[in-house]
């Protein structure tokens, strides 16, 4: 009874006053609702910013805009415990040094759903705040320039926040730094730069995405013990970009992933401590120009049950060794030219992967323009016919599958 009366008193106030004519700050609402309490503004088109230092349950039903006039954040939760829901948050101010963003979060256990944050700079800043959860939220920025453009999430110093099933489009990056223990589960994530990019986030879960028509899928950085499952990134084109970007990070677990049409599926270092290596187990790799490349000058890493169909080139190397010591174990490849006399589903000599001409272009970039053209392809046929010098190896899987073998 006393939120009606309170709320009712503001709109007396907000008819009789001289502003009338301009945006009612929704501010004056918050302000009025108890802690604990459910806010529901009539619906309309309210101004920011809005601060919320007390824990209220903030309730649109997809029918009330907050529009920041394009100063600074729109909306920022202080208080423990808030519930934003079915709000629309446009026209944040457009420093990067801020940063401006539709919603900045410092706050824990609270729940953000069900939003549409669009035409600010960056979507949701989570700075120092814990066991949250993002959902089924739409977010988008502003700006032609990918460079010019906000973070969809940025996450710094953060831990055991839930980021699900939202929908990020026309955006910069993800970007998870110093933040570990975090679920990032079925986003959808097109037409960015980055899907994702973790720097010092140990411990995440990233699955379930679906990560496509951006300059690059996913970038780890000295993150540890990374879960990544069950993820599709797809027509990733850039020729300078990847699927996936794997940097001195150990104990990278990669599982059921499906890498189709980029330009590189994954790009990974030498482990530079024997700790420090990738697992990489019945993930997909089809349609590449590359389907992995690995650079460094001593391998390390486990590669098992994967399956590599209708690649350009399957694995590149940076140097003869690079991939040698990596445990290559009964994957499926495509251009596997053995027998299974035995019908046990494996073949009877291994895959070898030699360089032949593709050494022209790796130890001269500038012929890659002429890579799959007829000539370098005639070269290369030569070249297996009667090799004019001894090609490199560069990997040997002693079991390699006769049949793709999908779990998917």
């Amino acid at each position: 009874m006393q939120s009606k009366l309170r709320y009712t008193l503001c709109l007396i106030w907000l008819l009789l006053s001289p502003q009338a004519h301009s945006l009612p700050p929704l501010q004056m609402f918050v302000d009025v609702t108890p802690a604990n309490g459910v806010l529901r503004p009539p619906p309309g088109t309210y101004a920011g910013p809005v601060v919320i230092n007390k824990p209220i349950t903030l309730e649109g039903s997809g029918k009330v805009t907050i529009d920041g006039g394009g100063q600074g954040t729109v909306l920022h939760i202080k208080a423990n415990g808030s519930v934003v829901r079915g709000v629309h948050l446009t026209n944040s101010g457009d420093s990067h040094n801020g940063p401006d963003a539709g919603l900045l979060l410092e706050a824990d256990d609270s729940i953000i759903e069900n939003n549409v944050i669009y035409n600010s700079l960056f979507g949701i800043h989570i700075k120092q705040a814990n066991n949250n959860t993002i959902r089924a939220n739409r977010i988008s920025s502003r700006g032609e320039k990918l460079s010019l453009r906000g973070d969809g999430i940025r996450m710094w110093y953060s831990s055991g926040n839930l980021i699900e099933n939202n929908r990020f489009d026309h955006i910069r990056d993800l970007l998870i730094t110093n933040s570990p223990d975090n679920r990032i589960i079925g986003n959808q994530i097109s037409n960015s730069r980055m899907g994702m990019e973790l720097v010092y986030s140990p411990d995440n879960i990233i699955a379930d995405n679906q990560i496509s028509q951006n300059s690059s899928g996913i970038a780890i950085i000295y993150s540890h013990g990374l879960l990544l499952q069950g993820n599709r990134i797809y027509q990733l084109r850039n020729i300078t970009g990847s699927a996936l970007s794997i940097k001195d990070s150990s104990q990278v677990k990669v599982k059921q992933n499906q890498i189709i049409h980029c330009a590189t599926g994954l790009i990974a270092n030498a482990p530079v401590h024997p700790e420090n290596i990738i697992f990489l187990n019945d993930n997909l790799f089809a349609y590449n120009d590359i389907a992995m490349y690995f650079y460094g000058e001593k391998g390390g890493h486990l590669l098992h049950n994967n399956r590599f169909r209708s690649n350009n080139i399957e694995v590149l190397v940076s140097s003869d060794t690079s991939v040698l010591d990596n445990d290559w174990r009964s994957n499926y490849w495509d251009r596997y030219e053995g027998f299974d006399r035995n019908k046990d589903g494996i073949g009877d000599t291994p895959h070898s992967i030699m360089l032949y001409s593709d050494r022209i272009w790796m130890d001269r970039p500038m012929t890659k323009f002429f890579r799959s053209s007829p000539a370098l392809e005639l070269v290369d046929f030569v070249e297996r016919l009667a090799p004019f010098s001894k090609p490199r190896l560069v990997l040997k899987d002693p079991t390699p599958r006769i049949s793709e073998i999908s779990n998917q």
